[in-house]
């Protein structure tokens, strides 16, 4: 039986009360301050003061405690708006700020579809709204805003945590990189390229997150209505 339908067991209040819920939060909360790899069934029933053994009583391992994770972040995807564009805009947004609240949940984003309760809730409110949509487009269309959601904070996460670990922010990295740059330019082998860099104007990450999405939903728009 899956996690979200298996019962807990009774609770008992000694040494510590425990449930799903407190187990999920004291994982959060140590990945949200170091990271996945800070997350065990043992460093998370050290958190909850039990021993680990008690946690097999609500988790048959690692992997379900991960999903239960994944879940609970879902739970703060909650997309608004009226029609599909304000709601498919308001998915990859909200999915984009939880995902750099918890930096941990861009590694877990992607591959089998979450089927939590929580996940299952957001995608109810999402393809509702896609009601005037082919049933067969709804599912290509979700996938696509998704897919373009997890490339963008993957890129976006692994930038801050290169800034963490090499003490350069972007300015930083520029700077350093600069002089290359130019002697390359200079060379003339990459005109196109140089242009860009000298000629384009430089959005910051947020400006660069909505243009992408607005041609994504640009091109949904002319797919599906030819408009």
């Amino acid at each position: 039986m899956l996690v979200w339908e298996r019962p807990e067991p009774q609770n008992r209040p000694a040494p510590a009360a425990l449930s799903r819920d407190r187990i999920v939060r004291a994982a959060i909360e140590l990945a949200d301050a170091d990271g996945l790899d800070a997350v065990s069934l043992r460093k998370v029933a050290d958190a909850l003061g039990v021993g680990p053994m008690r946690l097999y009583g609500y988790l048959a391992g690692k992997e379900e405690l991960l999903d239960l994770m994944v879940d609970a972040a879902y739970a703060e995807i909650r997309p608004t708006g009226d029609g599909w564009r304000e709601v498919l805009r308001s998915l990859a947004e909200t999915t984009r700020q939880v995902a750099h609240r918890h930096e941990w949940l861009a590694d877990l984003l992607g591959g089998r579809p979450q089927l939590g309760p929580n996940a299952l809730a957001t995608g109810e409110a999402v393809v509702a709204a896609l009601g005037e949509v082919d049933v067969d487009s709804v599912m290509p269309m979700v996938a696509a805003v998704k897919a373009y959601v997890i490339g963008v904070v993957r890129r976006e996460i692994a930038e801050r945590r290169a800034e963490r670990a090499t003490g350069l922010d972007e300015q930083g990295w520029q700077s350093a990189l600069g002089p290359y740059l130019q002697r390359t330019f200079a060379s003339g082998r990459l005109p196109a390229m140089a242009k860009v860099v000298h000629d384009a104007v430089h959005l910051d990450a947020d400006q660069t997150f909505r243009i992408g999405l607005d041609f994504m939903l640009d091109g949904i728009e002319r797919q599906i209505w030819g408009r």
